[in-house]
């Protein structure tokens, strides 16, 4: 029950004052036991100062550690159907070099094959270039520009006047430098070609016995690293590593797949056009798309050359450009979501910044790791608390929730974005329910921001200005939900097998609905959205401010013919002046149904307790949410009566009447 009286007011008061107390204390403490973020922030520039200056040890390390993700999924396989470990690892480890041999293999060739077919493409890019320039414009730009390079470069080539005084004599004669060339020994020549590599080869072999070892002790490896960093959280620690691997393993598999659907086609469409070593550019394109956005750049512009090298004509170099158009759309509308059954949880600019700062760090191969080594990062920060803000700056997921996002969108004055993300969600809901789950939560916030204080009557204002802005913008979309009603029941009257839905609302046609608002300009919007919902089921709703509750506005509303008024009302210290507020309105309207919607998002009171509060009120309903509300307002029951209360006379009050009576009537006479 809710008292109205000075004494339980003070009460409150006191009980609020406490609380603010408490929580002002509680954020103070937060605020003192929440950590530093100095030492990770050290720790994070000690780590990339390491990997800096250390990659000559940590590259191998990183690639070996890719591989063992790549390659123990088929491991597991083979040791599932009966097959020895040894048997597994070896001949998973050796079959994947070998290919990886072949494919380098092929490279070479098909790039010394091009490097010797390259001068009897001269020819042809003399003569395109010629054709260039007589096709240029009238005012031969390119004509006067070639003149202006060539007589600059006259005048600086050309020796300044010797100004002599008098008779310099003759420079001395300086000796010739001579060199001598010696026949080198056969070891010397053998010494030159195998220098430059034995580092690759030395690489290789490393990384070949680390990925043998590291299949091997998988599950040793395993448990080492959680007894080294994850002890007391088994649950967490052994999480982020099947995540890890999980990521990883499906990102270079998936990615492979892709690829190879690319370059096979590629290959051969090259083939048909005729652009020479068209195996080698496919081969290329499946490596090279491994590099995010700058990989199939390119993996196009060679191919792109050599068209425009090959023929005399412009024909192949256009066929060439629409080959890889076609395939691009194909790959990236049609195969990657097929296949991308799991996603790598990284942001497009985190990709495009991680690709930028692996190759600062370690070159052209680590632009290829870029991607797998941020996607383990984004692990990290998701089950580490310390490295959290690394999922926060790489990962995909939005760090704020819908309704978060809406009111920072309404307090920055921006309803347009906010539209457009309203528009985003109502392709997969309804109009009722993004209100019911994001705006009114929203708003919300916005209340509860201006109940301690941190939020002006300015900034109030601007939020219910956005957001009677984002209700008209969405009119639209409401006018479209109204067509689709009778379909809609149409729909769910025929599958009787599933269950009743939450926002399953009547109809409202013949009905007429007044919504206002209880006290603010935000539960001013809360009633425009209700009404709106309420024209949606096919009644006549209209809404009204806060200021016609007022003493001298209230007498003005026009409530003729309405079924039902609506109090919409965010704030609960309104529920201790709503009791006058209802019996003035059923007075005005004892035809209607005159009820209460105090919008709450958790912490709803239970049954008996909302029917003391009707009891208390002399409402006809209370309600919580919107689904309740339009249904409520839209109900075919009766009105409550208005239960008047009977004042109570004073002692002595019947004598003083009686003697007032007797006077007046003396006068009379008189």
């Amino acid at each position: 029950m809710l008292k109205f009286s000075r004494g339980i007011d003070h009460q409150d008061r006191a009980a609020t004052a406490g609380g603010l107390q408490q929580i002002a204390f509680a954020r103070g403490a937060a605020a003192a036991a929440q950590p530093s973020r100095l030492p990770t922030l050290v720790a994070t520039a000690a780590t990339v100062a390491v990997l800096y200056f250390a990659r000559d040890v940590f590259l191998p390390l990183a690639i070996a550690i890719l591989l063992t993700f790549a390659l123990a999924p088929l491991v597991s396989r083979l040791r599932r159907v009966g097959c020895p470990r040894s048997v597994a690892v070896i001949g998973t480890v050796t079959t994947a070099f070998l290919f990886l041999s072949a494919f380098g293999v092929v490279i070479a060739m098909q790039v010394s094959e091009v490097a010797q077919n390259l001068p009897t493409y001269q020819y042809n890019i003399v003569e395109k270039v010629r054709t260039l320039k007589e096709t240029g414009s009238e005012s031969q730009i390119l004509e006067r520009i070639g003149r202006v390079i060539e007589r600059i470069s006259t005048e600086i080539s050309r020796p300044e006047p010797e100004m002599r005084a008098s008779p310099e004599p003759a420079p001395e004669a300086k000796p010739l430098l001579v060199e001598i060339f010696s026949p080198q020994r056969p070891v010397e020549t053998l010494k030159n070609i195998i220098n430059p590599l034995l580092g690759p080869l030395a690489t290789t072999g490393l990384v070949i016995v680390v990925v043998i070892f590291m299949l091997f002790e998988r599950e040793e490896l395993r448990d080492r690293f959680i007894r080294l960093v994850g002890y007391g959280d088994l649950h967490r620690t052994t999480e982020a590593l099947q995540d890890a691997g999980a990521r990883v393993g499906r990102y270079l598999l998936m990615q492979l797949v892709v690829n190879i659907t690319y370059g096979i086609p590629l290959a051969i469409g090259l083939s048909l056009l005729g652009i020479p070593n068209a195996v080698l550019w496919g081969m290329l394109a499946i490596v090279l798309r491994f590099v995010p956005y700058i990989g199939p750049v390119i993996a196009a512009a060679l191919p792109l050359f050599l068209a425009f090298a090959a023929a005399p004509g412009w024909s192949l170099l256009v066929w060439t450009a629409a080959l890889f158009i076609v395939l691009e759309l194909l790959s990236n509308n049609v195969v990657e979501p097929w296949l991308y059954g799991s996603r790598t949880g990284l942001s497009p600019l985190a990709i495009i910044v991680a690709a930028i700062f692996w190759a600062w760090l370690w070159g052209p191969v680590g632009l290829v790791l870029s991607t797998p080594l941020t996607v383990c990062l984004v692990v990290l920060g998701r089950h580490v608390p310390q490295f959290e803000f690394l999922e926060i700056l790489l990962g995909n997921e939005p760090v704020l929730d819908p309704k978060e996002r809406l009111y920072q969108r309404l307090l920055a004055g921006d309803p347009d974005e906010a539209t457009d993300n309203a528009e985003d969600m109502l392709e997969e809901k309804y109009l009722v329910e993004f209100y019911d789950t994001v705006a009114i939560p929203a708003l919300l916030l916005a209340e509860r921001d201006r109940a301690r204080g941190a939020l002006t009557n300015a900034q109030a204002a601007q939020i219910a200005q956005s957001a009677n802005t984002l209700i008209a913008n969405l009119e639209e979309i409401a006018g479209e939900e109204e067509g689709e009603e009778e379909t809609g029941a149409e729909a769910q009257e025929s599958d009787g097998d599933d269950d009743a839905d939450e926002y399953d609302l009547p109809p409202g046609d013949g009905k007429s609905v007044l919504c206002v608002g209880g006290r603010s300009d935000l539960d001013d919007v809360t009633a425009s959205m209700l009404a709106q919902t309420l024209w949606i089921q096919g009644a006549d709703a209209a809404h009204a401010g806060h200021e016609v509750l007022k003493a001298g506005n209230i007498k003005a509303l026009k409530l003729e013919g309405r079924n039902a008024v609506v109090l919409s009302v965010l704030d609960r210290d309104f529920m201790r002046h709503a009791k006058f507020t209802v019996r003035r309105l059923k007075r005005m309207a004892p035809a209607a149904r005159v009820g209460i919607v105090l919008w709450q998002e958790d912490g709803r009171p239970g049954t008996t307790e909302r029917d003391q509060l009707i009891e208390s009120l002399q409402a006809d309903f209370m309600v919580f949410g919107m689904g309740d509300a339009v249904r409520e307002a839209l109900s075919d029951e009766l009105p409550r009566s208005l239960k008047l209360a009977h004042p109570k006379i004073a002692p002595g009050y019947a004598m003083r009447r009686s003697k007032r009576a007797d006077r007046e009537s003396t006068v009379k006479a008189d």
